[in-house]
């Protein structure tokens, strides 16, 4: 407060009593408003699964079941074969974030460290395909797998979700800040630049590793379009795929629950490794 820095409420008024109380008062108040918009679909979804198909449909709902029930759940878990999507989720996610992991970090140490002749060329060209709408490339990527007969396979998945402009340009601007004199000792050391990046570079870059990798699984697990065209097959679908697949004649309540079944893991995986996705995004080049 004493450096000049201006602020929406000054020093004199939260030094009153009456001045910290009000403030104190809206601040908690704007807390709680934001947290019961962001919170009051959740629990509406979770809360729903639990009702009968009559109390569900109500108007004007209920905020609590009348009878709290977990048929919904069970329900879910065996008519919409939840066990099996999810595994073919799980599979096609991993391939993903492995394949994005190993390309995208090898790419941005190449343009970062390694710098070719053509390198701002390449990344600029890498850079402008963040311009073109993802559904322009729908039809070009799904001629591209028909035609390696892929379709139906976890590879589909796979190889499209490598070329990732956003991951690449992340790491990249994570690797220009690594110090170069630590980069040098290894050199000197005796490092080839395969022995840098293992044992140097990437144990420094574990924060923003860590953003990539939840970038990668969350858009592989929330994709719908590009796997329901690629997979035919209702057994090889994804969860977000099965969902609206199957949700044709389910009841409300058992498509609740599903949904909630299907948000756990990434709910799970996000508050696990908040503070490492935070980290790592102040990290990767946000900040400085």
């Amino acid at each position: 407060m004493s450096n000049g820095t201006r602020t929406l409420v000054s020093p004199a008024v939260l030094a009153r009593p009456r001045g910290r109380a009000v403030y104190w008062t809206v601040f908690t108040g704007v807390v709680l408003l934001f947290a019961l918009a962001f919170l009051f679909p959740v629990h509406w979804m979770v809360t729903g699964a639990m009702k009968s198909p009559d109390e569900v449909a109500r108007t004007p709902p209920t905020l609590v079941p009348e009878n709290w029930s977990t048929d919904g759940y069970t329900d879910a878990w065996q008519l919409m074969r939840l066990p099996t999507h999810l595994w073919n989720t799980v599979v096609q996610a991993a391939g993903a974030w492995l394949l994005q992991l190993v390309f995208c970090t090898a790419a941005a140490y190449a343009l970062s460290k390694l710098r070719p002749v053509f390198g701002k060329v390449i990344l600029g060209g890498i850079l402008a395909t963040l311009m073109v709408p993802a559904q322009a490339l729908v039809v070009p990527k799904y001629l591209t797998v028909a035609d390696l007969g892929l379709l139906n396979d976890p590879l589909a998945i796979w190889l499209p979700a490598v070329a990732s402009a956003f991951n690449l340009y992340l790491l990249k601007r994570f690797f220009d800040q690594l110090p170069r004199d630590v980069l040098e000792a290894a050199e000197i050391d005796g490092a080839g630049r395969l022995r840098t990046l293992w044992s140097i570079v990437l144990p420094l870059s574990r924060p923003v590793l860590g953003v990539v990798s939840i970038f990668a699984l969350v858009a592989v697990w929330q994709d719908f379009l590009w796997p329901l065209m690629v997979f035919s097959d209702t057994g090889r679908q994804p969860i977000s795929v099965a969902l609206v697949q199957l949700s044709q004649n389910i009841q409300l309540t058992v498509l609740l629950a599903a949904m909630v079944i299907a948000a756990l893991p990434m709910v799970a995986l996000f508050l696990v490794f908040q503070r490492h996705i935070i980290a790592g995004i102040s990290a990767g080049g946000t900040k400085g």
